[in-house]
């Protein structure tokens, strides 16, 4: 079912100010930013597992309410799984809820979908299938 951690999300409240930080103190340079369904996102590479930076494009969405109520920081743990609508289906089954029933469009040709933290020791996880292998 969960192949591998895709990427770790970070919320933060200005992307370009979280990329200079990565960039001089941690030597991580973003190689891929997008901005797609309300969100700026900017991926920093790492040998095994990406860092995902995530802003607002306006402000009063979900990560600026995130962040106004948790500050900024870790915001979900995603993980590569082959066939996401089943996954979705088999999890929802054993009684997990899923925030997403349908995936959405994502990063890197995908698709995405989110459980419910109250239903995964207050993680909020992130499901990903690439529909074509990222590059």
């Amino acid at each position: 079912m969960f192949k591998k951690i895709d990427h770790i999300g970070i919320a933060v409240k200005n992307i370009d100010l979280a990329m200079r930080f990565f960039k001089e103190k941690f030597e991580l340079e973003s190689t891929y930013q997008i901005t797609l369904r309300g969100f700026h996102a900017a991926f920093l590479p790492t040998e095994s597992t990406p860092i995902e930076l995530i802003q607002d494009v306006s402000p009063g969405g979900v990560i600026t309410k995130f962040i106004e109520n948790r500050g900024e920081g870790f915001h979900h743990l995603s993980f590569e799984v082959g066939n996401i609508r089943s996954t979705l289906k088999n999890l929802e089954s054993q009684g997990i809820k899923c925030i997403d029933r349908e995936p959405k469009e994502g990063a890197h040709n995908s698709l995405v979908a989110f459980l419910h933290p109250k239903d995964t020791y207050g993680i909020l996880i992130e499901l990903v299938e690439f529909q074509s292998k990222p590059s």
